[in-house]
């Protein structure tokens, strides 16, 4: 790809030049600050999903604590459905907090929504369980749920709309793909918690106080991101364009009117990510465990081996994205999905140990050809002004329809159909979808933010 008409080559410690992104010629960026805003970026994405794994891992435990049933799968969808329900706030949450970021700035949004985020996942570590308090357990959960969805819609778009306004213009895909490296080394760590903690302690200990060791972890770490953020300067991107005349009175309003194609364009893309995220990395041990039979540290084992070969891959991928285009990479994604997702699921019903762990890294590296291209290619789709708003709505829209609830909806086909290849054939659906979105889209690494 050439970047040699606004693509300025960047030195490993030096400063940007205007050209490369958008930047005034009298604000330069160095190192240490983009180092910041990689740290910055990554805790707070690395907070949401440590907790969205711990919940999802610790699921079964989580259902036997609130939501107590003679039949074990009746459990597991209610607490799956609570944690589909949480969903149901982020296009709303999308909404207030790309108007905030694209109006008084992405750090304040950022700085905000970690405080709010951390704080309730610290909270369910407290909540008491069904046996001491019946249905007021499972409703308290609900709430708090629904705060960390909430406050949860404004990270990961405003932590990519961060870097990507940060990042030299031609590495702005590896600068993004910090976000989906964050949420994947979350999940990592979930993992490996919930696999240490069941192994570790018995059924007995982890119902009454070992489920709540991963939110108690939320609180430091929450405080330390937002102690990060409130030290950085705002974006170059944003600061310029701020400088450069006044924010939109509403950001959200302006999108809706003049950028609706793009919109619909990136809901659509995002479709793989949504679905795919949440089967492959967040509901497989589940899976794994209760609808194939294996047990449960060997199925937490089998996922940990597979993010950690996911986190490598989101870099390569980010770099692919800038070497080779965003669409290219993403419709690569969609077509292998739509080749290989059936036949990898078929595999897993060998039940043969080695085999799961393959067929879950080749599926987790399939996903990070979409997972790191996303949020360079969702930040470029939108001007400056509507950009945290854009990617905000987009990306949180799908997530609630789809993403929130493929854990669920997975189960259901499951339940329904009687066949435990259900939740590939869904997975192969969204990556047709995603498939006519991007290719209806436009290129956009090469395009210039400001």
């Amino acid at each position: 790809m050439n970047h040699s008409s606004n693509s300025p080559s960047q030195a490993p410690t030096g400063t940007t030049a205007a050209p490369a992104t958008g930047v005034a010629p009298s604000r330069t960026i160095d190192a240490k600050t983009r180092r910041k805003v990689i740290a910055a970026s990554f805790i707070g994405n690395f907070v949401e999903w440590f907790d969205y794994a711990a919940y999802g891992y610790l699921a079964v435990t989580i259902a036997a604590v609130f939501f107590p049933s003679d039949d074990p799968q009746a459990g597991l969808l209610m607490t799956f459905g609570v944690f589909a329900i949480s969903f149901l706030v982020r296009p709303v949450g999308g909404f207030i907090w790309g108007h905030l970021g694209d109006k008084i700035g992405r750090r304040e949004a950022l700085s905000w929504s970690i405080l709010m985020m951390t704080g309730a996942t610290f909270c369910i570590a407290l909540l008491p369980g069904y046996a001491s308090i019946g249905f007021g357990a499972p409703l308290l959960l609900l709430a708090l749920r629904l705060v960390q969805g909430f406050s949860a819609a404004g990270e990961y778009a405003g932590a990519s709309a961060f870097l990507v306004e940060y990042a030299p213009a031609n590495r702005r895909g590896l600068y993004a793909a910090v976000v989906p490296a964050s949420t994947a080394t979350g999940l990592l760590f979930g993992s490996l918690m919930a696999a240490g903690l069941t192994g570790l302690l018995s059924s007995g200990e982890l119902e009454s106080w070992g489920w709540r060791i991963p939110f108690l972890l939320a609180a430091p770490m929450g405080l330390i991101g937002r102690y990060i953020r409130t030290k950085l300067e705002d974006s170059p991107a944003f600061l310029e364009a701020s400088e450069s005349s006044a924010p939109e009175g509403s950001p959200v309003g302006s999108l809706l009117k003049n950028h609706w194609r793009q919109l619909v364009q990136a809901a659509g893309a995002v479709l793989l990510n949504a679905v795919g995220f949440y089967v492959i990395l967040s509901y497989m041990p589940t899976y794994l465990s209760e609808e194939l039979g294996l047990d449960a540290t060997r199925s937490y084992l089998a996922t940990t081996v597979a993010l950690l070969t996911y986190v490598g891959f989101i870099f390569v991928t980010g770099m692919l994205s800038d070497r080779f285009g965003r669409k290219r990479v993403l419709i690569s994604a969609s077509i292998l999905f739509i080749l290989f997702t059936v036949p990898a699921f078929m595999a897993l019903e060998s039940g043969n140990f080695l085999v799961i762990v393959l067929v879950q890294i080749l599926l987790g590296a399939m996903l990070t050809l979409n997972d790191g291209t996303l949020p360079s290619y969702l930040a470029e789709m939108f001007p400056t002004k509507v950009r945290y708003s854009g990617f905000a709505v987009s990306f949180n829209l799908s997530n609630a329809l789809f993403g929130g609830t493929a854990p669920f909806v997975a189960t259901l086909l499951i339940a329904t159909s009687g066949n435990v290849l259900a939740p590939g054939w869904y997975l192969m659906g969204a990556a047709v979808i995603s498939l006519v979105a991007v290719a209806c889209s436009v290129e956009t690494s090469r395009k210039p933010l400001v």
